[in-house]
């Protein structure tokens, strides 16, 4: 958005009292502004979400929402009988439930800082706030996938503990990891699976002869929000809320970095849309604030993930060039 019309639209929600943008007193169309705002901001961190099948929030539902999960049909091998109409197959479905959570932050803008354009303030606040929102809550999806049992430990190690400075990424995992998933007959996502990997660990990778970036293919194929590049049949989105442990299940002073390989409706997430994630502003003078001395911008969302189908995703780990010098996500 170019500085006029970001004006413009600021002027669109000025009042005759420029220290007053609340809940309260804001217009609907206010409202809808500051929610798209960190809606936009938060869904450029939502890498992890991009890929799971979306629920709506449950509307009073109570604080359980319901993932489904169809069954594949078998193999229709009879032939059939000239005039004779077979028995039909039903449709079987898996649910599985999960339990939502809210999750939530907010800044003071004083009274000297908005005496003049709350407005302004506004808007980068609820910037700032949206990229937080996003990685909170790309991360809560990134946690709830990364326990899944199906791992592959790079230089073929046993486990975690047991990677060394050598276990770094190879394309030849990823081969590995798409065989597994082709045998369990997983969904291809937009004809390819996709791997979810952190720029440390991508290092790795990108210096391969069999690598291939992102823009050598990106005006064919619609790219994923993130998206690096390619190896074989696996596309690689890149992010930095990405799993990495950094404690006592790791060789001592290392970090180990997970990339997950993911196919269609292997798990499952809310969206931040419709309710999921929303705006909270305040205005000088609420609650305890005798003195007109602070007013709030703050976001709230509701959340949560689950695995649908464990063998249609691969957790590879695996150490980095620089495995010693980063912290745990």
């Amino acid at each position: 958005m170019n500085k006029n019309r970001r004006l413009m639209n600021l002027q669109m929600f000025a009042n005759s009292n420029t220290n007053v943008t609340t809940d309260s007193g804001m217009t609907a169309e206010m409202k809808t502004f500051y929610d798209k705002n960190l809606i936009r901001m938060a869904k450029a961190n939502l890498v992890h979400d991009q890929f799971a099948q979306t629920r709506d929030i449950p509307k009073n539902g109570g604080k359980t929402v319901e993932f489904r999960q169809y069954d594949p049909l078998p193999k229709a091998s009879q032939p059939l009988t000239e005039g004779v109409t077979p028995d039909g197959k039903k449709l079987s479905v898996k649910t599985k439930t999960s339990t939502v959570k809210q999750y939530g932050d907010y800044v003071e803008l004083s009274d000297v800082l908005i005496m003049t354009a709350i407005d302004n303030n506004v808007v980068e606040a609820t910037e700032i706030l949206g990229d937080q929102a996003g990685r909170t809550l790309d991360s809560i999806t990134r946690d709830a996938i990364n326990s899944g049992t199906n791992v592959i430990y790079a230089g073929g190690r046993t486990s975690r503990k047991t990677l060394t400075d050598e276990d770094t990424l190879k394309p030849i995992l990823f081969e590995k990891a798409a065989t597994q998933l082709k045998a369990a007959n997983t969904p291809k996502i937009n004809g390819s699976y996709v791997a979810i990997i952190n720029p440390y660990a991508s290092y790795d990778l990108r210096t391969s002869d069999e690598w291939i970036e992102v823009h050598k293919y990106a005006d064919a194929t619609p790219i994923f929000e993130g998206e690096i590049g390619k190896l074989g049949n696996v596309r690689f989105v890149e992010s930095t809320e990405a799993k990495i442990w950094k404690d006592e299940s790791c060789p001592e002073g290392k970090a180990v970095f997970s990339t997950l390989v993911v196919g269609l409706n292997a798990y499952a997430t809310t969206k931040v849309e419709g309710g999921g994630l929303q705006t909270i502003i305040k205005q000088l003078g609420s609650g305890e604030d005798p003195l007109n001395q602070r007013a709030t911008v703050g976001w709230k969302a509701i959340k949560t993930a689950k695995i649908l189908v464990e063998p249609y995703m691969v957790r590879i780990e695996s150490l980095s060039a620089y495995s010693a010098d980063v912290d745990a996500n």
